[in-house]
Formats: C-alpha cells, structure tokens, sequence
C-alpha cells in the first residue's frame, strides 16, 4: 500500500460566512482557493495550513446537524499540532473563544486543550 499521509479535512457548515471568518481571521488559515457550486448552492473553501495539511471547508444547504453530546460514532475531533497549547489558547480566548483548560495525556505525557469551531466540531490543540 502506498500511502504517504493525510491530504485534507473536510467539514461542512451550518454559516459559510461564520466559519470562513472562524477558520481564516480566528484560526488564520490561508485560503487557496474558493468556489461556488451553483447546481449544488454550496461553497466549497480549501484552506492551507502551515505544516502543509488542508481542510475543506463546505455549505451545503439543508444538511443535519453533527450529533456531538453524546458522542457519536465516525469523527471524534480535529487536532492541530502547536509547540505552545498555553500560548495559542491564549490567543483563542483574547479572540473571544472558550477554551477548555490544559490537561496532560497520560499515555504522552504531552499537553492539550479542545475549543469548538461554530458549529461545535471539537477542536483540539495537541503539544508537538
């Protein structure tokens, strides 16, 4: 098998305009391309991050909201790596953010936190 590792996320919005305002001033995602899909009335965002992974931010109109509390089965959570979990929650809660408090990953030993994008996806900082 010859997979060199992950290409991209993909997440799909109830607020276009909210999570590409979330993802790119709050986040500070660069933006490669942006597209509008008329036959499906969707945007479709794709974002760089800085160690090269992407995410693929999309509207679909009339799409269900993520079962999150509980849990449910597939995706958990998206966690971006950060040598400074204590310095960019910080930044995230000056920008107006919750951020849960710093917890250690007993298996690690390393350092995390979770926030929520605006539609309440688990985000995770994790000490790289």
């Amino acid at each position: 098998m010859n997979i060199t590792g992950q290409h991209h996320v993909a997440i799909i919005c109830s607020d276009y305009p909210r999570s590409k305002t979330f993802y790119t001033e709050l986040l500070g995602f660069e933006v490669i391309e942006e597209s509008y899909r008329e036959a499906r009335n969707s945007y479709k965002l794709d974002l760089l991050l800085p160690d090269g992974n992407r995410i693929e931010l999309f509207s679909m109109p009339g799409a269900p909201p993520r079962p999150s509390f509980p849990e449910a089965q597939g995706l958990r959570h998206l966690a971006f790596a950060t040598p400074d979990v204590e310095g960019v929650k910080a930044e995230l809660e000056i920008k107006g953010l919750l951020v849960e408090d710093i917890r250690i990953d007993p298996l690690t030993g390393k350092r995390f936190t979770f926030f929520a994008d605006p539609d309440g996806l688990p985000l995770e900082l994790y000490e790289a």
